[in-house]
């Protein structure tokens, strides 16, 4: 009886491999040239329409520009200029104020829709959460323009309402009220977009703690504060930065509200008004370049040095 050996083919030879690598690798490049291919406009119109405006406004702020002399290279000189100018220090206060006022309210009023919407499960909460954000689908200007309607004492209804229980007229727009008006009209803007981004954190949390939660005892309050808002804290954070970074940035309604807010809002209120007024009423370009880069660093710094306070809250390390 013979028995008949088979053996394994040999294996391939090893100039034959590096074919399939070669070949990998220009399937390799050549996917990579199309990522750039899509890229690159991007990069282009990024490039135009962000970096170079930056580039060149940076370069202005550094130069000085008067009749008699001309335009002179002084280096950071407008820098410390405008660190010593006291109606960008009083306008930059003025935000500051803001931000401590407005970021809180537009925070408690959308932690409590969203934590209220939250809690519901009919069509009652889709529909609140569309009014609820109704505001911020509102173009800025046609909503600081409406609240100047509400507002005015003559055109507006608050004559009507409060002559109806026999109370004189507030003027929302005077100087000692101005503050509050513009308060209101933000938070109402913004109030919504913020719900969005905190209900959002709260229906990505497994619903299975809370049943945990309310088989230990819990009850509905203490499952709000205990539970859920721990748990969404570095949403609460990002909405924090957002509205840190706005409200540095307030511009919009106070330029809508100046004509009819009989001199209570003037050209420097805010910084960003300061440099607008500078740059387009007293061709101060360099000047109102300053201002600008001046008021972005400081909006870089503060919100660094918050995210770095609350890394532990965000997640971040």
């Amino acid at each position: 009886m013979t028995t008949q050996l088979t053996t394994a083919a040999p294996p391939a030879p090893a100039a034959a491999r590096p074919t399939r690598r070669s070949g990998g690798s220009t399937l390799v490049r050549r996917r990579q040239r199309w990522g750039w291919f899509f890229v690159v406009p991007f990069l282009v119109v990024f490039a135009l329409f962000l970096i170079f405006p930056l580039c060149y406004a940076f370069g202005m702020s550094l130069f000085t520009s008067t009749l008699a002399t001309g335009t002179d290279f002084t280096g950071f000189a407008n820098y410390a200029k405008a660190f010593s100018d006291p109606l960008f220090m009083e306008g930059l206060l003025r935000v500051l104020a803001f931000a401590a006022v407005m970021i809180p309210a537009q925070l408690l009023v959308a932690l409590a829709a969203a934590l209220v919407l939250d809690s519901l499960a009919t069509w009652v909460s889709k529909l609140s959460r569309l009014l609820i954000f109704a505001p911020y689908a509102i173009p800025v200007v046609i909503g600081a323009l409406m609240w100047s309607f509400l507002y005015s004492p003559r055109f507006g209804p608050s004559a009507s309402i409060f002559g109806l229980v026999g109370l004189p007229t507030p003027d929302f727009l005077a100087s000692d009220t101005v503050f509050g008006s513009l308060v209101n009209i933000v938070t109402w803007q913004w109030a919504g977009y913020y719900m969005v981004v905190i209900y959002a954190a709260l229906r990505s949390i497994d619903p299975s703690i809370y049943e945990a939660a309310r088989i230990d005892g819990a009850n509905g309050w203490q499952t709000a504060t205990r539970i859920k808002v721990p748990m969404i804290s570095s949403s609460m954070v990002m909405v924090i930065t957002f509205a840190l970074i706005g409200t540095l940035q307030f511009f919009t309604e106070p330029v809508v509200l100046r004509n009819i807010a009989q001199g209570a809002i003037d050209a420097a209120y805010t910084p960003n008004m300061y440099a607008f007024s500078l740059a387009f009423s007293y061709s101060q370009f360099n000047y109102a370049s300053a201002i600008a880069f001046s008021l972005g660093v400081l909006v870089f710094a503060g919100s660094y040095v918050f995210l770095f306070l609350t890394r532990k809250q965000s997640g971040l390390k």
